[in-house]
C-alpha cells in the first residue's frame, strides 16, 4: 500500500464514521497472505471505497472504462490502481484485461469484481456474470464474498446528518470446483450462481433479489461428474 493510500484511508475512515454507522463484520476471514479475488454487491459508487476501507488489504479493481475518461472519477481511479474494462471489447482486449486481471495475483495482490457488472438501482441483487469465475479458474486462488448493506441510503445530501446504517459483511473465502473436460456454458453457469449465492447469503433477504430463493439450495454440480 504507498504512503498517499494509508492518509487516504485514514482520512476517509473518520469521515464514515462521522457521517455514518459503519460496520464490518468477518474481517478476521481475510487471509492476508494469499492472492484473492474479493467478489461483492454493486449499489453505489462508494462501494469500491468502501470495500477498500473494510478489509485489511488494498484491493485494485476492474472498472469500467468510462470511468477513467471522467474529469472526476478518473484521476481517483488511476490513484486506486484500478484498470479499464470494456463491455464490449475485442477478443484481443478481453485477452488483455485475464492476462492484467492474473499479473494482479500472481504478484500476490486482491483483485476487486462486481459480479453483477454494474450498479443495482434497486438494491437488489442483479444476475451475475462470468467474469469471475474465468479469472478464479485460471488464476486458481480462493474468491473472498462481501455483502454490502445499506450504501442506497446514500443518496442527496440529507443522509449526512441521518448517519445510516453501513455494513460490509464478509464471508468465508472459497474456490470453485475444477472442472473435469471442457468448460461448457452450462459449467459456467453453475460456478457463476455459485459465487452469486454467497454473496446473497451475506445480505438481508430483501437484498438478495433473483437469488431471493436460491440460498441454501442444492446447486447440482456434483452432478457433474
Amino acid at each position: 500500500m504507498k504512503l498517499s493510500h494509508e492518509i487516504a484511508s485514514v482520512a476517509v475512515k473518520a469521515w464514515l464514521k462521522v457521517f455514518t454507522r459503519w460496520e464490518v463484520r468477518g474481517k478476521e476471514n481475510v487471509p492476508l497472505n494469499e492472492p484473492l479475488i474479493v467478489v461483492a454487491n454493486h449499489v453505489h459508487l462508494l462501494d469500491p471505497p468502501l470495500l477498500i476501507l473494510s478489509l485489511p488489504r488494498w484491493i485494485s479493481f476492474m472498472a469500467k472504462e468510462e470511468l477513467f475518461h471522467s474529469w472526476f472519477l478518473g484521476p481517483i481511479v488511476r490513484w486506486a490502481q484500478a484498470f479499464p474494462v470494456y463491455n464490449k471489447g475485442t477478443v484481443k482486449y478481453k485477452r488483455e484485461v485475464l492476462k492484467r486481471a492474473k499479473e494482479t495475483l500472481e504478484n500476490g495482490f486482491v483483485l476487486g469484481m462486481f459480479p453483477e457488472g454494474t450498479r443495482s438501482r434497486g438494491g437488489q441483487l442483479l444476475p451475475g456474470h462470468p467474469g469471475s469465475v474465468i479469472i478464479a479458474l485460471k488464476s486458481d486462488v480462493s474468491i473472498l464474498p462481501v455483502g454490502i448493506i445499506g450504501t442506497e441510503k446514500l443518496k442527496g445530501l440529507g443522509w449526512l446528518w441521518q448517519r445510516p446504517q453501513i455494513t460490509a459483511n464478509i464471508g468465508q473465502p472459497f474456490r470453485l470446483p475444477s472442472v473435469d473436460g471442457k468448460m461448457s456454458k452450462a459449467k459456467m453457469k453453475l460456478r457463476t450462481e455459485l459465487i452469486m449465492r454467497e454473496i446473497a447469503a451475506l445480505l438481508p433477504p430483501e437484498y438478495r433479489g433473483v437469488y431471493h430463493e436460491a440460498v441454501g439450495s442444492p446447486i447440482g454440480i456434483e452432478a457433474e461428474k
